[in-house]
């Protein structure tokens, strides 16, 4: 863990920066501590183009249609 003073954070930024890579990195303004964290950035997911898996797929409401059609033929034969 590294411990700078805001004056010396504001002289040097890319250097702490790049070291929040690594480490830690707290910077000391007054009586105050502020934490220097790196926010993981991922790699945005490919939109896919459709395809036939999509093009047979079926909603939702004919999915529910479609359970029930076969639950009650289920029970109606018990």
């Amino acid at each position: 863990m590294t411990v700078v003073s805001s004056k010396e954070f504001a002289t040097h930024q890319k250097k702490y920066f790049d070291l929040a890579v690594n480490e830690q990195v707290v910077i000391k303004r007054g009586k105050n501590r502020y934490r220097l964290e790196l926010e993981m950035q991922y790699p945005e997911q490919p939109v896919l183009e459709p395809d036939d898996d999509l093009r047979n797929g079926i909603t939702k409401e004919k999915f529910k249609e479609q359970a029930h059609e076969i639950i009650h033929s289920f029970f109606a034969n018990k």
